[in-house]
């Protein structure tokens, strides 16, 4: 008997360690899961498009494909995303990013009466 109890420590032991493994599993699976709707969602052309964005613009790529499958599940798709759609989508972006103000940074220098342009301040003594 004894050693059917040491058998089970150890299965405990494994189910343990795959308690991470599931959530990675998950993890997975909800991310195949997005892929599935977005192939199913955008064209080919659009859908390649999308991933080579995703190499450089990670954050940006990921918005995307955020909104097509949020659309795409609440059925508020009027059909496959073609490219150009989905250059109107990343312009989209671009526009609200821009109208936000953030990743932008506006420097203000504080403009002193004694410190012009003008004067010579080569420190030659000329």
């Amino acid at each position: 008997g004894s050693s059917g109890s040491a058998g089970g420590a150890a299965t405990g032991g494994g189910l343990a360690g795959a308690g991470g493994d599931a959530k990675q599993a998950e993890a997975q699976q909800r991310e195949a899961q997005r892929q599935a709707v977005l192939e199913q969602a955008m064209t080919p052309d659009a859908l390649a498009r999308l991933r080579r964005i995703k190499l450089v613009k990670t954050d940006k790529a990921s918005r995307v494909e955020g909104m097509v499958v949020s659309m795409a599940m609440q059925g508020r798709l009027p059909g496959p995303i073609n490219e150009g759609k989905l250059i109107e989508m990343l312009e989209g972006l671009d526009a609200k990013q821009k109208s936000a103000g953030s990743g932008k940074i506006n420097i203000q220098r504080k403009r002193y009466a004694f410190d012009s342009d003008d004067d010579d301040d080569d420190d030659d003594g000329a």
